[in-house]
Protein backbone atom coordinates (compact mmCIF):
# COMPACT_ATOMS: atom_id res chain seq x y z
CA UNK A 1 0.00 0.00 0.00
CA UNK A 2 2.73 2.62 0.54
CA UNK A 3 5.62 1.34 -1.09
CA UNK A 4 8.31 3.45 -2.76
CA UNK A 5 6.43 6.39 -4.81
CA UNK A 6 2.99 5.73 -3.07
CA UNK A 7 4.15 5.91 0.37
CA UNK A 8 3.35 9.58 0.42
CA UNK A 9 3.45 11.58 3.20
CA UNK A 10 0.27 13.32 2.73
CA UNK A 11 -1.83 9.40 2.56
CA UNK A 12 -0.11 9.16 5.76
CA UNK A 13 -1.39 11.80 7.25
CA UNK A 14 -4.79 10.93 5.69
CA UNK A 15 -5.04 7.57 6.71
CA UNK A 16 -4.23 8.49 10.36
CA UNK A 17 -6.96 11.30 10.17
CA UNK A 18 -9.93 9.05 9.13
CA UNK A 19 -8.67 6.33 11.85
CA UNK A 20 -8.57 9.65 14.50
CA UNK A 21 -11.96 10.75 13.35
CA UNK A 22 -13.37 6.78 13.80
CA UNK A 23 -12.08 6.09 16.65
CA UNK A 24 -13.37 9.44 18.28
CA UNK A 25 -16.89 8.59 17.16
CA UNK A 26 -16.79 5.37 18.52
CA UNK A 27 -15.53 6.84 21.86
CA UNK A 28 -18.20 9.48 22.34
CA UNK A 29 -20.94 7.73 20.88
CA UNK A 30 -20.62 4.15 22.06
CA UNK A 31 -17.90 3.59 24.51
CA UNK A 32 -19.12 7.17 26.76
CA UNK A 33 -22.67 6.25 26.94
CA UNK A 34 -21.84 2.88 28.06
CA UNK A 35 -19.89 3.83 30.56
CA UNK A 36 -22.64 6.16 31.96
CA UNK A 37 -26.11 4.27 30.78
CA UNK A 38 -24.80 0.89 31.09
CA UNK A 39 -22.25 1.25 33.72
CA UNK A 40 -19.21 -0.20 31.59
CA UNK A 41 -16.59 2.02 32.56
CA UNK A 42 -13.93 -0.37 30.83
CA UNK A 43 -15.86 0.74 27.78
CA UNK A 44 -14.28 4.21 27.95
CA UNK A 45 -10.67 2.70 29.66
CA UNK A 46 -10.31 0.01 26.15
CA UNK A 47 -11.67 2.40 23.59
CA UNK A 48 -9.55 5.94 25.05
CA UNK A 49 -6.21 3.80 25.31
CA UNK A 50 -6.65 2.96 21.54
CA UNK A 51 -7.94 6.79 20.45
CA UNK A 52 -4.85 8.40 22.57
CA UNK A 53 -2.37 5.93 20.80
CA UNK A 54 -3.98 7.07 17.08
CA UNK A 55 -4.01 10.50 17.88
CA UNK A 56 -0.36 10.59 18.75
CA UNK A 57 0.52 8.47 15.51
CA UNK A 58 -1.69 11.48 13.89
CA UNK A 59 0.08 13.99 15.37
CA UNK A 60 3.55 12.62 14.22
CA UNK A 61 1.86 12.09 10.68
CA UNK A 62 1.44 15.97 11.18
CA UNK A 63 4.92 16.58 11.88
CA UNK A 64 6.26 14.53 8.97
CA UNK A 65 4.13 16.40 6.37
CA UNK A 66 4.99 19.69 7.40
CA UNK A 67 9.01 18.99 7.20
CA UNK A 68 8.75 16.65 4.12
CA UNK A 69 5.99 18.42 2.11
CA UNK A 70 6.49 21.96 3.66
CA UNK A 71 2.87 22.65 3.37
CA UNK A 72 1.58 25.57 4.59
CA UNK A 73 1.40 25.82 8.67
CA UNK A 74 -2.38 26.36 8.95
CA UNK A 75 -2.95 23.34 7.29
CA UNK A 76 -1.13 21.51 10.16
CA UNK A 77 -2.82 23.82 12.87
CA UNK A 78 -6.22 22.76 11.36
CA UNK A 79 -5.20 19.01 11.01
CA UNK A 80 -4.82 19.30 15.41
CA UNK A 81 -8.16 21.37 15.88
CA UNK A 82 -9.81 18.36 13.68
CA UNK A 83 -8.86 15.79 15.96
CA UNK A 84 -11.07 17.28 18.70
CA UNK A 85 -14.02 18.28 16.72
CA UNK A 86 -16.56 15.10 15.71
CA UNK A 87 -16.76 14.70 11.87
CA UNK A 88 -14.25 17.25 11.65
CA UNK A 89 -11.13 14.72 10.11
CA UNK A 90 -13.60 13.42 7.62
CA UNK A 91 -14.40 16.81 5.99
CA UNK A 92 -10.47 17.80 6.17
CA UNK A 93 -9.59 14.73 4.86
CA UNK A 94 -11.95 15.82 1.48
CA UNK A 95 -10.53 19.21 1.60
CA UNK A 96 -6.52 17.49 1.59
CA UNK A 97 -7.43 14.99 -1.08
CA UNK A 98 -8.71 17.74 -3.40
CA UNK A 99 -5.48 19.35 -3.32
CA UNK A 100 -3.41 16.90 -3.07
CA UNK A 101 -1.65 17.07 -6.28
CA UNK A 102 -0.49 20.93 -5.25
CA UNK A 103 0.96 19.93 -2.37
CA UNK A 104 3.71 18.44 -4.41
CA UNK A 105 4.18 15.42 -1.96
CA UNK A 106 7.76 13.28 -2.68
CA UNK A 107 7.91 9.92 -1.70
CA UNK A 108 8.17 8.92 2.17
CA UNK A 109 11.53 8.76 3.47
CA UNK A 110 12.59 5.57 4.98
CA UNK A 111 14.61 7.98 7.60
CA UNK A 112 11.66 9.14 9.21
CA UNK A 113 10.53 5.90 9.76
CA UNK A 114 13.43 5.48 11.73
CA UNK A 115 13.40 8.83 13.69
CA UNK A 116 9.43 7.85 14.39
CA UNK A 117 10.79 4.69 16.36
CA UNK A 118 13.66 6.64 17.82
CA UNK A 119 10.31 9.22 19.17
CA UNK A 120 8.40 6.11 20.09
CA UNK A 121 11.23 4.44 22.24
CA UNK A 122 11.97 7.24 24.30
CA UNK A 123 8.27 8.36 24.66
CA UNK A 124 8.53 4.86 26.34
CA UNK A 125 10.77 6.39 28.50
CA UNK A 126 9.75 9.57 29.72
CA UNK A 127 5.85 9.44 29.81
CA UNK A 128 6.98 6.60 33.03
CA UNK A 129 8.86 9.63 34.46
CA UNK A 130 6.09 11.34 36.03
CA UNK A 131 4.32 7.97 36.84
CA UNK A 132 6.27 5.17 38.01
CA UNK A 133 7.63 6.34 41.21
CA UNK A 134 3.99 7.22 42.49
CA UNK A 135 2.55 3.91 40.95
CA UNK A 136 4.93 2.19 43.07
CA UNK A 137 3.92 3.51 46.33
CA UNK A 138 0.31 3.06 45.22
CA UNK A 139 0.94 -0.72 45.14
CA UNK A 140 2.14 -0.54 48.46
CA UNK A 141 6.27 -0.33 47.75
CA UNK A 142 8.38 2.08 50.16
CA UNK A 143 10.12 4.95 48.66
CA UNK A 144 13.66 2.88 48.55
CA UNK A 145 11.56 -0.09 46.61
CA UNK A 146 9.78 2.98 44.16
CA UNK A 147 13.68 4.31 43.77
CA UNK A 148 13.86 0.14 42.58
CA UNK A 149 11.35 0.15 40.51
CA UNK A 150 12.14 3.35 38.40
CA UNK A 151 15.62 1.90 37.86
CA UNK A 152 14.79 -1.90 37.12
CA UNK A 153 14.10 -0.60 33.63
CA UNK A 154 17.34 0.70 33.10
CA UNK A 155 19.15 -2.00 34.84
CA UNK A 156 17.74 -4.50 32.09
CA UNK A 157 17.89 -2.08 29.28
CA UNK A 158 21.71 -2.25 29.55
CA UNK A 159 22.18 -5.98 29.07
CA UNK A 160 19.42 -5.93 25.74
CA UNK A 161 21.85 -2.31 24.76
CA UNK A 162 24.50 -4.53 24.72
CA UNK A 163 22.97 -7.64 22.97
CA UNK A 164 21.94 -5.30 20.28
CA UNK A 165 24.85 -3.71 19.70
CA UNK A 166 26.33 -7.28 19.10
CA UNK A 167 23.39 -7.98 17.02
CA UNK A 168 22.90 -5.06 14.94
CA UNK A 169 26.48 -4.89 13.11
CA UNK A 170 25.93 -8.76 12.44
CA UNK A 171 22.23 -9.17 11.03
CA UNK A 172 21.29 -5.47 10.36
CA UNK A 173 18.81 -3.26 12.06
CA UNK A 174 15.75 -4.09 10.66
CA UNK A 175 15.21 -7.62 13.01
CA UNK A 176 16.11 -5.91 16.29
CA UNK A 177 13.71 -2.90 15.58
CA UNK A 178 10.84 -5.61 14.95
CA UNK A 179 11.62 -7.98 18.34
CA UNK A 180 11.98 -4.29 20.29
CA UNK A 181 9.14 -2.68 19.00
CA UNK A 182 6.88 -6.70 19.04
CA UNK A 183 7.75 -6.61 22.76
CA UNK A 184 7.58 -3.24 24.34
CA UNK A 185 4.08 -2.69 22.76
CA UNK A 186 2.89 -5.93 24.51
CA UNK A 187 4.82 -5.53 27.60
CA UNK A 188 2.63 -2.27 28.29
CA UNK A 189 -0.11 -3.74 28.12
CA UNK A 190 1.15 -5.77 30.76
CA UNK A 191 1.06 -3.36 33.68
CA UNK A 192 -2.57 -3.30 33.98
CA UNK A 193 -2.14 -6.86 35.45
CA UNK A 194 0.28 -5.58 37.97
CA UNK A 195 -1.10 -5.57 41.73
CA UNK A 196 2.08 -6.05 43.97
CA UNK A 197 5.42 -3.94 43.72
CA UNK A 198 6.81 -7.95 43.33
CA UNK A 199 4.97 -8.09 40.07
CA UNK A 200 5.90 -4.67 38.99
CA UNK A 201 9.54 -5.31 39.83
CA UNK A 202 9.40 -8.38 37.06
CA UNK A 203 7.44 -6.50 34.35
CA UNK A 204 9.58 -3.33 34.83
CA UNK A 205 12.76 -6.16 34.37
CA UNK A 206 11.41 -7.80 30.93
CA UNK A 207 10.39 -4.28 29.72
CA UNK A 208 13.46 -3.07 29.82
CA UNK A 209 15.40 -5.40 28.36
CA UNK A 210 13.36 -6.28 25.44
CA UNK A 211 13.04 -2.36 24.63
CA UNK A 212 17.29 -2.17 25.19
CA UNK A 213 17.13 -3.51 21.14
CA UNK A 214 15.33 -0.68 19.67
CA UNK A 215 17.77 2.82 20.39
CA UNK A 216 20.51 0.63 18.77
CA UNK A 217 19.55 0.05 15.96
CA UNK A 218 17.97 2.99 15.17
CA UNK A 219 21.06 4.91 15.75
CA UNK A 220 23.02 3.11 13.76
CA UNK A 221 21.20 3.38 10.82
CA UNK A 222 20.51 7.14 11.17
CA UNK A 223 24.61 8.08 11.64
CA UNK A 224 25.51 5.70 9.12
CA UNK A 225 23.54 8.25 6.97
CA UNK A 226 25.73 11.02 8.62
CA UNK A 227 27.63 13.68 6.39
CA UNK A 228 31.44 14.07 7.15
CA UNK A 229 31.67 17.46 9.29
CA UNK A 230 27.50 18.00 9.79
CA UNK A 231 27.32 14.91 12.69
CA UNK A 232 26.56 17.35 14.99
CA UNK A 233 23.66 19.20 13.27
CA UNK A 234 22.13 16.10 12.15
CA UNK A 235 22.58 14.31 15.47
CA UNK A 236 20.45 17.53 16.42
CA UNK A 237 17.49 16.67 14.61
CA UNK A 238 17.89 13.12 16.17
CA UNK A 239 17.92 15.37 19.12
CA UNK A 240 14.88 17.09 18.14
CA UNK A 241 12.49 13.60 18.03
CA UNK A 242 13.86 12.97 21.66
CA UNK A 243 13.26 16.04 22.65
CA UNK A 244 9.84 16.14 20.76
CA UNK A 245 9.25 12.50 23.26
CA UNK A 246 10.68 14.46 26.32
CA UNK A 247 7.54 17.11 25.75
CA UNK A 248 4.81 14.49 24.83
CA UNK A 249 5.29 12.32 27.58
CA UNK A 250 5.79 13.20 30.44
CA UNK A 251 2.83 15.79 30.14
CA UNK A 252 0.59 13.48 28.29
CA UNK A 253 1.51 10.95 30.98
CA UNK A 254 1.40 13.34 34.35
CA UNK A 255 -2.27 15.03 32.51
CA UNK A 256 -4.12 11.62 31.87
CA UNK A 257 -2.80 9.68 34.92
CA UNK A 258 -4.35 12.00 36.66
CA UNK A 259 -7.58 11.52 35.12
CA UNK A 260 -7.42 7.64 34.55
CA UNK A 261 -4.50 5.53 35.80
CA UNK A 262 -0.59 4.77 35.07
CA UNK A 263 -1.19 1.23 33.46
CA UNK A 264 -3.96 3.15 31.20
CA UNK A 265 -1.11 5.82 29.75
CA UNK A 266 1.10 3.12 29.20
CA UNK A 267 -1.20 0.66 27.56
CA UNK A 268 -1.96 3.57 24.95
CA UNK A 269 2.32 4.13 24.46
CA UNK A 270 1.89 0.52 24.09
CA UNK A 271 -0.64 0.78 20.92
CA UNK A 272 1.24 3.55 19.29
CA UNK A 273 4.47 1.40 19.46
CA UNK A 274 2.21 -2.09 17.18
CA UNK A 275 1.25 0.90 14.78
CA UNK A 276 4.83 1.34 14.58
CA UNK A 277 5.80 -1.83 13.98
CA UNK A 278 3.14 -2.54 10.96
CA UNK A 279 4.63 0.39 9.28
CA UNK A 280 8.09 -1.25 9.87
CA UNK A 281 6.67 -4.78 8.37
CA UNK A 282 5.42 -2.55 5.16
CA UNK A 283 8.65 -0.19 5.12
CA UNK A 284 11.43 -1.27 6.13
CA UNK A 285 11.36 -4.97 5.12
CA UNK A 286 13.84 -5.67 2.37
CA UNK A 287 15.24 -2.04 2.58
CA UNK A 288 19.13 -2.33 1.73
CA UNK A 289 20.43 -1.25 5.58
CA UNK A 290 18.54 -4.20 7.17
CA UNK A 291 22.40 -5.65 6.51
CA UNK A 292 25.11 -5.23 7.09
CA UNK A 293 27.59 -4.10 4.16
CA UNK A 294 30.76 -4.62 6.25
CA UNK A 295 32.32 -7.35 7.93
CA UNK A 296 31.40 -6.90 12.25
CA UNK A 297 35.21 -4.79 13.37
CA UNK A 298 36.41 -5.10 17.12
CA UNK A 299 35.81 -1.88 18.61
CA UNK A 300 38.88 -0.17 19.48
CA UNK A 301 39.94 2.31 22.27
CA UNK A 302 39.69 5.93 21.47
CA UNK A 303 39.45 8.78 23.54
CA UNK A 304 36.48 10.06 21.53
CA UNK A 305 34.41 6.75 22.82
CA UNK A 306 35.53 7.66 26.28
CA UNK A 307 33.88 11.36 25.44
CA UNK A 308 30.73 9.41 24.56
CA UNK A 309 30.35 6.90 26.92
CA UNK A 310 31.28 9.15 29.83
CA UNK A 311 28.77 11.52 28.64
CA UNK A 312 26.08 8.77 28.39
CA UNK A 313 26.46 8.09 31.99
CA UNK A 314 26.47 11.88 33.10
CA UNK A 315 23.53 12.65 30.95
CA UNK A 316 21.44 9.96 31.91
CA UNK A 317 22.73 10.00 35.56
CA UNK A 318 20.73 13.46 35.71
CA UNK A 319 17.99 11.95 33.84
CA UNK A 320 17.43 9.12 36.56
CA UNK A 321 17.90 11.52 39.78
CA UNK A 322 15.36 13.87 37.97
CA UNK A 323 12.93 10.85 36.91
CA UNK A 324 13.44 9.29 41.25
CA UNK A 325 13.32 12.67 42.47
CA UNK A 326 10.93 15.70 40.67
CA UNK A 327 7.98 13.63 41.42
CA UNK A 328 8.63 13.78 45.16
CA UNK A 329 9.75 17.04 45.40
CA UNK A 330 6.95 18.44 43.76
CA UNK A 331 4.53 16.38 46.24
CA UNK A 332 6.77 17.17 48.65
CA UNK A 333 5.72 21.13 48.29
CA UNK A 334 1.99 19.91 47.39
CA UNK A 335 1.56 20.44 43.84
CA UNK A 336 -0.30 17.73 41.81
CA UNK A 337 0.94 14.93 39.94
CA UNK A 338 0.55 16.53 36.42
CA UNK A 339 2.92 19.41 37.57
CA UNK A 340 5.62 17.13 37.68
CA UNK A 341 4.31 15.98 34.10
CA UNK A 342 4.85 19.74 32.47
CA UNK A 343 7.91 20.54 34.42
CA UNK A 344 9.24 17.77 32.48
CA UNK A 345 8.02 19.01 29.01
CA UNK A 346 9.69 22.10 29.89
CA UNK A 347 13.40 21.26 29.05
CA UNK A 348 12.35 19.04 26.51
CA UNK A 349 10.95 21.99 24.34
CA UNK A 350 13.62 24.15 25.49
CA UNK A 351 16.08 21.32 23.45
CA UNK A 352 13.53 20.77 20.75
CA UNK A 353 13.62 24.71 19.91
CA UNK A 354 17.41 24.75 19.91
CA UNK A 355 17.57 21.61 17.66
CA UNK A 356 15.55 22.78 14.58
CA UNK A 357 16.80 26.33 14.83
CA UNK A 358 19.79 27.78 13.34
CA UNK A 359 21.45 27.50 16.34
CA UNK A 360 22.68 24.35 16.22
CA UNK A 361 24.67 25.09 13.60
CA UNK A 362 27.11 25.83 16.74
CA UNK A 363 27.60 21.81 17.08
CA UNK A 364 29.38 21.88 13.51
CA UNK A 365 31.18 25.44 13.92
CA UNK A 366 32.04 24.66 17.89
CA UNK A 367 34.36 21.68 19.09
CA UNK A 368 31.97 19.05 20.63
CA UNK A 369 33.97 19.03 23.86
CA UNK A 370 33.50 22.12 24.31
CA UNK A 371 29.71 22.17 23.74
CA UNK A 372 29.46 19.09 26.02
CA UNK A 373 31.52 20.65 29.16
CA UNK A 374 29.46 23.83 28.73
CA UNK A 375 26.29 21.45 28.84
CA UNK A 376 27.33 19.71 31.76
CA UNK A 377 27.72 22.52 33.68
CA UNK A 378 24.32 24.00 32.73
CA UNK A 379 22.87 20.88 33.70
CA UNK A 380 24.74 20.61 37.64
CA UNK A 381 23.68 23.85 38.13
CA UNK A 382 20.25 23.14 36.71
CA UNK A 383 19.99 20.20 39.52
CA UNK A 384 21.34 22.29 42.28
CA UNK A 385 18.97 24.79 41.95
CA UNK A 386 15.98 22.47 42.35
CA UNK A 387 16.80 21.15 45.72
CA UNK A 388 16.48 24.80 46.56
CA UNK A 389 13.80 26.35 45.00
CA UNK A 390 9.94 26.37 46.08
CA UNK A 391 8.70 28.60 43.84
CA UNK A 392 6.70 26.90 41.20
CA UNK A 393 7.56 29.77 38.17
CA UNK A 394 11.37 29.13 39.56
CA UNK A 395 10.95 25.35 38.96
CA UNK A 396 9.95 26.55 35.54
CA UNK A 397 13.44 28.66 34.93
CA UNK A 398 15.29 25.69 35.97
CA UNK A 399 14.03 23.22 33.75
CA UNK A 400 14.56 25.66 31.16
CA UNK A 401 18.04 25.97 31.82
CA UNK A 402 18.20 22.18 31.81
CA UNK A 403 16.66 22.04 28.54
CA UNK A 404 19.95 24.17 27.29
CA UNK A 405 22.48 22.46 29.02
CA UNK A 406 20.36 18.56 27.33
CA UNK A 407 20.58 20.66 24.04
CA UNK A 408 24.49 20.94 24.50
CA UNK A 409 25.34 17.85 25.74
CA UNK A 410 23.13 15.23 23.43
CA UNK A 411 24.37 16.35 19.52
CA UNK A 412 28.33 16.59 21.20
CA UNK A 413 28.25 12.62 22.76
CA UNK A 414 27.20 11.46 19.54
CA UNK A 415 29.86 13.37 17.12
CA UNK A 416 32.30 11.52 19.96
CA UNK A 417 30.78 7.99 18.89
CA UNK A 418 30.51 8.82 15.16
CA UNK A 419 34.13 9.98 15.21
CA UNK A 420 35.63 7.19 17.59
CA UNK A 421 33.64 4.14 15.21
CA UNK A 422 33.36 3.10 11.58
CA UNK A 423 30.20 1.46 9.68
CA UNK A 424 31.89 -2.37 10.66
CA UNK A 425 31.53 -1.70 14.88
CA UNK A 426 28.79 1.53 15.32
CA UNK A 427 26.53 -1.13 16.04
CA UNK A 428 28.43 -2.22 18.95
CA UNK A 429 29.48 0.96 20.11
CA UNK A 430 25.35 2.20 20.58
CA UNK A 431 25.29 -0.86 22.05
CA UNK A 432 27.81 0.27 25.02
CA UNK A 433 27.01 3.85 24.35
CA UNK A 434 23.07 3.00 25.74
CA UNK A 435 24.24 1.12 28.12
CA UNK A 436 25.99 3.36 29.82
CA UNK A 437 22.91 5.80 29.41
CA UNK A 438 21.01 2.44 30.92
CA UNK A 439 23.46 2.57 33.97
CA UNK A 440 22.92 6.08 34.09
CA UNK A 441 19.69 6.08 35.17
CA UNK A 442 19.83 2.91 37.30
CA UNK A 443 22.49 4.43 39.64
CA UNK A 444 20.63 7.93 39.24
CA UNK A 445 17.47 6.74 40.46
CA UNK A 446 17.75 3.43 42.13
CA UNK A 447 21.64 4.71 43.52
CA UNK A 448 20.08 7.99 45.28
CA UNK A 449 17.58 5.54 46.72
CA UNK A 450 20.42 3.72 48.94
CA UNK A 451 21.22 7.11 50.23
CA UNK A 452 19.27 8.03 53.53
CA UNK A 453 18.97 11.66 52.85
CA UNK A 454 16.72 14.50 52.58
CA UNK A 455 15.41 15.41 48.58
CA UNK A 456 17.63 18.46 48.51
CA UNK A 457 20.94 16.77 49.47
CA UNK A 458 20.46 13.94 46.66
CA UNK A 459 19.94 17.01 43.96
CA UNK A 460 22.72 18.18 45.61
CA UNK A 461 25.13 15.04 45.05
CA UNK A 462 23.36 14.74 41.32
CA UNK A 463 24.86 18.26 40.75
CA UNK A 464 28.51 17.28 42.37
CA UNK A 465 29.09 14.25 40.15
CA UNK A 466 27.87 16.28 36.93
CA UNK A 467 30.25 19.34 37.90
CA UNK A 468 32.66 16.72 38.60
CA UNK A 469 32.53 14.58 35.60
CA UNK A 470 33.02 18.31 33.81
CA UNK A 471 36.12 18.75 35.40
CA UNK A 472 36.88 15.48 34.30
CA UNK A 473 36.53 16.05 31.15
CA UNK A 474 39.26 18.54 30.74
CA UNK A 475 42.00 15.70 31.70
CA UNK A 476 40.63 13.78 28.15
CA UNK A 477 40.95 17.50 26.66
CA UNK A 478 44.03 17.30 24.60
CA UNK A 479 43.58 13.70 23.03
CA UNK A 480 40.07 14.00 22.53
CA UNK A 481 39.40 17.35 21.00
CA UNK A 482 42.18 16.05 18.29
CA UNK A 483 40.37 13.19 17.44
CA UNK A 484 37.15 14.15 17.67
CA UNK A 485 36.67 17.15 16.06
Amino acid sequence: MFQNKQYLPIRLFRFFGLADGVSLLILLGIAVPLKYLADLPLAVTYVGSIHGAIFIAYVMSIVIVQVTVGWKIYWSLLGIGAAFIPFANFVLDRAVKKREAAFKTRAFPVLWLVYAIIFFSFMDLFAQLPIMSTFATSLGASTFVAGIAVGMYSFSNTGGNLLAGLLTDRFGPYRLLVIGLTGTSILLGTYSFVDTPEALLIVRFFHGFIGGFIVPAAFTFVANQSKEGRAGSENAITGAFVGAAAIIGPAFSGIMATQTSAPFVLRTVGLFGGFLLLAAFVVLRGQLFNRSTTRPARLPFHPALVGAFGGAFLMMFSQGALAYLLPLRVEELGFSSSVSGTLLSVFGLTAVLIFISPARRLFDQWPALTNFRIGLVLIGAAQFALGMAESLAVFYGILFVYGIGFAFTFPSINVFLYKGTSEGNRGRAYGYFYAFFSLGVVLGSSGLAFISSNLSTLFTVTAVVLTAGAVFSGLLSTTTKERSE
